[in-house]
């Protein structure tokens, strides 16, 4: 490595630290996918179908080798699982994956991308029900 080389990477270096927050602002909160009545917002409506980025944690897995989970705004120990439609609470979201889950310790922030649905979803396999998903996800620790 010449002097040049030397230069050109420390001077690059705080670029890429700002990397984190600039992907950090394309998150999208969980309460901007609701209205005050728990309708969809017009967020949620407008987005519908493409990807998006929320943030947030992974609540423990139903079952072993599920290929979903449970987003949570804030870090939960046991899996919120609803009863009915009208009961979905607005700050979690469930993820599904193409691959079974690589689980994730409950209170280590991840950020999840997947393609937004909308619209009451029963899992065939566990009876899950969900009003708002990412499908086809991934995630990372944030």
């Amino acid at each position: 490595m010449d002097r040049r080389q030397f230069t050109f990477g420390a001077l690059a270096m705080p670029a890429l630290s700002l990397a984190g927050p600039a992907a950090a602002a394309d998150t999208v909160r969980m309460r901007d996918l609701y209205n005050k009545d728990l309708s969809f917002s017009d967020y949620a409506e407008a987005h519908a179908g493409e990807r998006i980025a929320v943030a947030g944690f992974m609540a423990p897995p139903l079952k072993a080798e599920a290929t979903f989970f449970v987003l949570t705004k804030r870090p939960l120990a046991v899996c919120p699982f609803c009863e009915s439609e009208a009961e979905w609470p607005d700050d979690i979201l469930a993820i599904y994956t193409k691959r079974a889950i690589v689980v994730v310790p409950f209170n280590v922030r991840i950020v999840t991308r997947g393609m937004l649905e909308l619209g009451t979803f029963r899992d065939p396999e566990t009876g899950f029900l969900s009003r708002v998903r990412l499908a086809d996800a991934s995630y990372d620790r944030a």
